[in-house]
């Protein structure tokens, strides 16, 4: 079964960083992404970033262009890759829930597209 386990979140002030990591485990498909997203209360879900296994290319949101980067650490057999969102110079408005999220296809931020989700771990930016 396709695992994935979020960890990292956290209370920060604004200004200041955090590291997200994405455990990811069970793939039985060559090439996928792995998407980071977040959903602020009383907000639609929005894709954060995402990076593809085959090639190692990413995707960014034009909210989090030059604060984030995400980056990967995938083992040779897909037994337990992990994903990870660096994000420098939060914000208040960077406060939401932050999922993990795998899919197939390569190159996308929409949501409906990703078949397996992780629980969320909370980013709580202060002002």
């Amino acid at each position: 079964d396709v695992q994935l386990q979020a960890s990292g979140g956290g209370l920060v002030q604004a200004g200041g960083s955090l590291r997200l990591s994405c455990a990811a485990s069970g793939f039985t498909f060559d090439d996928y992404s792995i998407a980071w997203f977040r959903q602020a209360p009383g907000k639609e879900r929005e894709g954060v970033s995402c990076i593809s296994s085959s090639d190692g290319s990413t995707i960014y949101a034009d909210s989090v262009k030059g604060r984030f980067t995400i980056s990967s650490d995938i083992s040779s057999d897909n037994a337990e890759n992990t994903v990870y969102l660096q994000m420098n110079r939060l914000a208040p408005e960077d406060t939401a829930v932050y999922y993990c999220a795998v899919t197939v296809l390569a190159g996308t931020l929409l949501p409906g597209f990703y078949s397996f989700w992780g629980q969320g771990t909370l980013v709580t930016v202060s002002s």
